[in-house]
């Protein structure tokens, strides 16, 4: 009861905390989806091009999030800027992946008979082979979208946007009544936002894919 009156009392900031880390994330799924697409397709023909950009974009995975958000206030400061950055950079590697598996599993006959009526590099990709990877590489733009909405709530320590400024003020009052309060309201408003993407997304996969291939 007490914590419903604490979400009410203060659901300004949580409106005000949810469009911010919306906004962090929205941003960077969009830049390591261009730029993950692009990875995926350029080097998903070859081997030993497909396992560096596999094996650079895991090894950003591996970087502890405190450090790398502490690294990025050097060059840019604080704010929005070094969280959308290191979301960027975790993001790459789901995108990337999934990029390179929808490709690879799009039927050789079906591009053979692309080619064989005469339609040019870009076309065939363009028209033929990223719509059948699609729902692939949707799904790994989802689970990217999913992993940075808990890390966005990290960027609070560089005065980030979003639910982690309730997060951490909490936990640095740990022992007092509110701090508990605090926290719930930071992670449950992390948790609402990870359902309205999942949702959102659900709906764009329907709309994007084809219905044959669905």
């Amino acid at each position: 009861m007490e914590f419903i009156e604490f979400l009410v009392k203060r659901s300004d900031d949580m409106l005000e905390m949810g469009l911010g880390h919306a906004a962090v994330v929205g941003i960077s799924v969009v830049l390591a989806s261009v730029i993950g697409i692009s990875l995926g397709f350029l080097t998903y023909r070859s081997e030993r091009a497909r396992g560096f950009v596999l094996a650079l974009t895991g090894a950003m995975l591996t970087i502890p999030s405190f450090a790398l958000f502490i690294l990025l206030l050097g060059p840019l400061g604080l704010g929005a800027q070094p969280v959308i950055v290191a979301l960027t950079m975790y993001g790459l590697m789901p995108i990337v992946r999934n990029t390179v598996a929808g490709l690879n599993n799009v039927d050789p006959a079906v591009i053979e008979s692309a080619r064989g009526v005469g339609l040019s590099r870009w076309q065939r990709l363009l028209r033929i082979e990223l719509p059948l990877a699609w729902p692939v590489i949707i799904t790994g733009i989802r689970v990217t979208t999913l992993t940075l909405l808990g890390i966005a709530a990290i960027g609070a320590i560089v005065n980030g946007p979003g639910y982690g400024e309730f997060i951490f003020t909490g936990l640095a009052r740990v022992g007092t009544p509110v701090a508990v309060d605090l926290v719930l309201a930071g992670t449950l408003g992390v948790v609402i936002l990870a359902i309205l993407f999942d949702v959102l997304f659900h709906i764009v996969r329907r709309l994007t894919t084809s219905k044959g291939i669905r």
